[in-house]
């Protein structure tokens, strides 16, 4: 299957399952930028027993957007098309859930997906079910093939080149987080290094930086530590980092009206800055050859 096609979208079924950005300006760099939840594509073979406001509430609400200016400045995008709820791309293919899957594999899966979060959701934010039914393995195995694995294969892709390019991949998975998840007083941005272990300290400071330069509160890994993207490519000792990043809605999105908010202009503007300062840290002093 190509995975460079002219219009750098890989089709399944007449429709993609992500849209690769390619760099298109300032210096070469070791980013690559992800948007793994702001789909919002939900095909008919998804068999919802529940409408698109509620299926749309695990999106991670316009953060593509957010981020599009990456390219302007040297970081490859790889932005999801198909909604979070239709395949979770932030979840191992194996998280499969046998709540919702009547001839499920796993016997035994892992607390996101016993809580109805798997890479099939069977839950939606508030908890409520998503399906009147049971899935079947064949159904699994058809959203995989279409949606997950492409997926996946091209973002390998991006993280090998851009090591074998530059001398190191760095992975940016962007994320938003509802108000809920930190209180009202909680940090406006969460950065998840799996406790340092996923990249070298200096991305997680200069970010830290950067963002509170914007005026906004840090946290760190609480309650985000990074997902399976993170863990996955978080290996610093072969030269591929990983930092999971969550926005805060509260800071530019109308969860009720599932519209930007009044905050949506100075968020974007605060997020260019850091962008553009954070891919100019990033590019390499000295490239390698493989």
């Amino acid at each position: 299957m190509d995975l460079h096609a002219d219009s750098d979208t890989e089709r399944t079924e007449g429709y993609a399952p992500f849209e690769l950005v390619r760099a298109t300006g300032g210096a070469p760099t070791s980013l690559v930028f992800c948007s793994p939840h702001s789909g919002t594509f939900y095909p008919d073979d998804m068999g919802a027993c529940v409408g698109h406001a509620r299926l749309r509430s695990v999106e991670d609400a316009a953060v593509d957007r957010l981020i599009a200016c990456g390219a302007d400045h040297g970081a490859s995008l790889l932005l999801a098309r198909f909604g979070r709820a239709y395949v979770d791309l932030n979840r191992a293919e194996s998280d499969l859930d046998p709540s919702l899957i009547a001839d499920c594999p796993i016997k035994r899966p892992g607390p996101k997906t016993v809580a109805g979060y798997g890479v099939l959701h069977r839950n939606s934010s508030d908890g409520q079910a998503l399906y009147d039914r049971r899935l079947t393995m064949a159904e699994v195995e058809t959203r995989l093939a279409r949606v997950h694995r492409p997926y996946h294969r091209q973002l390998s892709d991006l993280m090998h080149s851009a090591r074998l390019q530059t001398g190191r991949a760095i992975l940016i998975d962007w994320h938003s987080m509802p108000e809920r998840a930190t209180g009202p007083h909680g940090p406006d941005i969460v950065l998840g290094d799996r406790h340092g272990s996923s990249c070298a300290a200096l991305w997680t400071r200069t970010l830290r930086m950067l963002f509170e330069q914007q005026g906004w509160r840090v946290g760190l890994n609480r309650p985000y530590a990074g997902g399976y993207a993170t863990q996955l490519w978080g290996q610093p000792e072969e030269d591929f980092h990983a930092v999971q990043i969550e926005v805060n809605r509260r800071l530019y999105w109308d969860e009720a009206a599932h519209t930007p908010g009044e905050g949506w202009k100075r968020t974007q503007s605060a997020l260019k800055r850091v962008i553009a300062e954070f891919c100019d840290a990033a590019a390499p002093e000295i490239p390698r050859a493989g």
